[in-house]
């Protein structure tokens, strides 16, 4: 039967409301669902969660105290899975002894509590926050100051309420107060509080000295608070300094302030400008003040390298170099130690072939670089015995080599960074060899050595004890100043010198070490010593020591000969000559006496008669020749020969002496002498030659002549040329061709030529 109206219309009021019954009631089934997955599945693995009407708030604790707690403002339940979805949340990790505040917080987070992760919707943001004081705390409460923390944003972050673990993949910003920066994905390990920042991590430090800092990865830990970079590079005012190293760790202060950074494995440091400097090592810690966030101190340990570029390289290496920070990043010293090496080319930088290059090497157990105003180096100190050796370097190639070596070094550098003066004291020393050459060997108390740019060593002074060593030249002084450029050794301050048996003082003392040659002014003295008699000697035969005084000398090339200027006199024994300039061969006995206008050469002789008297014979010319293996003195220039009561005048003069062996046999037969008179000295002569207006003059005659042969045997004169005369105050004048006298009896002989073949004996009364 169909159905009427009516009742079609009260079906469909009814199946309405069926509908809307189930409807309701599925609903109703779902959201149950729901709450049970936001109640009962946490509960399950050991979690809190509590609808309230401030929120949505779930948290986690072991042993009384909350590890970390997830708040929001409100959750909306989703149908897949029973996740949730959570605006404006919140969450705090304490960590496991509540040392941490830690807080993420964004507008959106995807809950799904099966899994425990939170993961964020769009920028997300993150403080990281110490909290020494919250063990000792009631249990979730806050730092006192929360100032400075480790602020991280970032987009995308998952965190997992299980674990406490939070990751991202996205770009991620973070700063402290005095760095910012950046990456490209993080992971944040709750059981360990370990941040890592995946891949191009860029940090921005805005201290006092802007600075940047670029790594492949980083990881930031927080009990204790620091990153680690990986293969990290720092540049610090427009790239003009910077450091590189494959890690770098940067401790951080409770305040999340640079502390200090250890960076390890190829640690390289740059320096670009007016001088390029360069530093490397095996590691390198760098710590930072308390205040300002400027470097302090940076220590490089381990095969420490460094350089300094410009037009005097210099190369330095240590095990250790800590530098030293004032101001703003302003370095003042370097500290080296073990086995320190400094190494610099000094060279004219206008012209690097310069021949005078050389290579300057310090060496010690400790160094002290000093740097002004952060820019060059001022002066170096050295701690532990040094040494500092300068070698030649091509174009130069002598092969010279100098080492000097103190208790202790004091190096001051010029604007170029280059060695300009070097001090050393006590006990300095200098050992200079060159290849075919004796080493010379200098000792003084100090030691000061000056630099000149390009050219190497201009001066070395020493002072206080100065003792020089050249193979058989030894000298002694007070003071000593040496130039290489001349190679010029002066010596001052009681100067002696020994070369080859002869021993020199003066007031300054000259050696050159090139050619050897040696010059002394000012009160010279000089003992030819260690003497063989010569048998076949005569005035300076002896083997007594020779003497010789005079203001100046030269000795040229070999210490046998020497050139005494200035009021010279050398004597041995008795025998003297005195003259303005007197040149003297040791090896021949040789002697070269020049008078002058002013001085004429005065030689004094010492003769013995056969009763035993000293007589001296006194000869002046203007020069004098003497060979001693010659046994003769040639006297040239107005020579004049006194003795006794007589006196020979002549233009020349030659004196010839009888043999030393013969002379002391002779002496030592006669009865005459006594034993205590010495004899050793005089030596004995034979005859005389003289000629051109000889002059001969007794107190009772006078007798004059072109040439003249005296004989000592006999005190017998002849006289020849001219023609001769002799002319007697008694008796008159005596002329002939040859006219002979006697000294001891006052005998004449007069002898004619072949047209006055006369001779005349005259004997005078008296």
């Amino acid at each position: 039967m169909p159905a009427s109206i009516s009742r079609l219309r009260r079906w469909f009021a009814v199946g309405a409301i069926a509908v809307s019954l189930a409807v309701a009631a599925m609903y109703f089934y779902a959201r149950h669902r729901v709450q049970n997955a936001l109640t009962q599945v946490p509960a399950k693995i050991g979690l809190d969660i509590e609808q309230t009407s401030e929120g949505f708030t779930v948290s986690k604790s072991d042993q009384g105290r909350t590890l970390f707690k997830v708040q929001a403002r409100k959750a909306v339940q989703l149908k897949q899975g029973g996740r949730a979805e959570l605006h404006d949340v919140t969450i705090t990790l304490y960590g496991r002894d509540s040392s941490r505040f830690d807080q993420i917080y964004g507008k959106i987070f995807d809950y799904d509590p099966t899994s425990g992760d939170v993961v964020g919707k769009g920028e997300v943001e993150m403080d990281l926050q110490s909290n020494p004081a919250g063990s000792v705390n009631p249990d979730q409460t806050p730092p006192e100051d929360l100032r400075n923390p480790l602020h991280i944003e970032t987009s995308d972050l998952g965190f997992n309420q299980k674990t406490g673990d939070a990751h991202s993949n996205a770009r991620v910003d973070f700063r402290v107060p005095q760095a910012t920066g950046s990456a490209v994905g993080a992971t944040y390990i709750a059981s360990t509080n370990v941040l890592t920042m995946q891949s191009q991590v860029h940090v921005l430090l805005t201290g006092r000295t802007a600075a940047t800092i670029t790594a492949a990865s980083a990881v930031i830990a927080k009990n204790p608070h620091w990153v680690v970079l990986e293969k990290a590079h720092l540049s610090i005012k427009d790239g003009t300094q910077w450091a590189d190293a494959d890690e770098a760790t940067l401790f951080l202060r409770s305040d999340n302030s640079l502390d200090h950074v250890l960076a390890v494995g190829n640690v390289h440091l740059g320096s670009e400008g007016a001088q390029q400097v360069r530093a490397q090592s095996d590691q390198m810690n760098l710590i930072m003040t308390a205040k300002g966030g400027a470097v302090q101190t940076a220590t490089l340990t381990g095969n420490v390298q460094m350089s300094l570029a410009g037009p005097q390289p210099m190369q330095a290496n240590s095990g250790i170099a800590v530098l030293t920070f004032s101001g703003q990043n302003v370095l003042n010293k370097v500290h080296t130690e073990q086995n320190v090496k400094l190494v610099q080319d000094q060279r004219s930088s206008g012209n690097p072939a310069s021949p005078n290059a050389q290579q300057v090497e310090l060496t010690a157990p400790v160094v002290d670089f000093f740097v002004a105003q952060g820019r060059r180096l001022d002066h170096a100190e050295t701690d532990g015995p040094p040494q500092i050796v300068i070698k030649a370097v091509p174009p130069n190639t002598s092969g010279q080599q100098t080492v000097i070596t103190a208790a202790k070094f004091e190096s001051r550098f010029d604007d170029l960074g280059q060695i300009s003066k070097v001090h050393g004291a006590p006990n300095a020393r200098i050992v200079t060899s060159t290849p075919g050459q004796p080493t010379r060997v200098s000792t003084s108390d100090t030691v000061d050595a000056a630099f000149q740019p390009g050219s190497g060593i201009e001066t070395i002074v020493q002072q206080g004890n100065v003792a020089y060593l050249d193979e058989e030249r030894k000298a002694w002084a007070d003071h000593a100043r040496y130039t290489p450029a001349d190679q010029m050794l002066v010596l001052t301050g009681s100067p002696r010198v020994i070369d080859g048996g002869t021993t020199t003082t003066a007031h300054t003392m000259r050696l050159n070490r090139a050619t050897s040659d040696a010059f002394a002014e000012g009160d010279v003295r000089s003992t030819y010593n260690d003497l063989q008699s010569q048998p076949n000697g005569a005035l300076l035969a002896s083997s007594s020591p020779i003497h010789v005084t005079s203001r100046n000398m030269t000795a040229h090339g070999s210490s046998s000969v020497a050139i005494y200027t200035g009021n010279a006199r050398l004597w041995q024994d008795d025998n003297l000559v005195a003259a303005p300039s007197i040149q003297f061969d040791r090896d021949r006995r040789f002697v070269v006496a020049q008078g002058s206008s002013r001085q004429r050469v005065s030689t004094v002789l010492v003769q013995t008669d056969e009763q035993g008297r000293v007589t001296p014979i006194n000869v002046t010319s203007n020069r004098l020749t003497y060979a001693d293996g010659e046994r003769k003195a040639h006297f040239d220039g107005d020579a004049s020969a006194q003795g006794g009561d007589m006196t020979i005048t002549a233009k020349e003069m030659d004196a010839f002496f009888q043999p030393r062996q013969q002379t002391s046999s002779a002496q030592s037969a006669s009865r005459r002498i006594s034993s205590k008179e010495s004899v050793a000295g005089s030596a004995q002569l034979d005859h005389i030659v003289a000629s051109h207006e000889v002059l001969i003059t007794q107190p009772d005659r006078r007798g004059t002549g072109d040439n003249l042969l005296y004989t000592a045997a006999d005190d017998s004169f002849v006289l020849t040329g001219g023609p001769p005369s002799i002319f007697d105050a008694e008796h008159g004048k005596i002329t002939g061709v040859s006219l002979t006298f006697y000294k001891r009896d006052d005998r004449v002989l007069v002898e004619g030529n072949n047209l006055s073949p006369t001779v005349t004996h005259t004997r005078v009364a008296r």
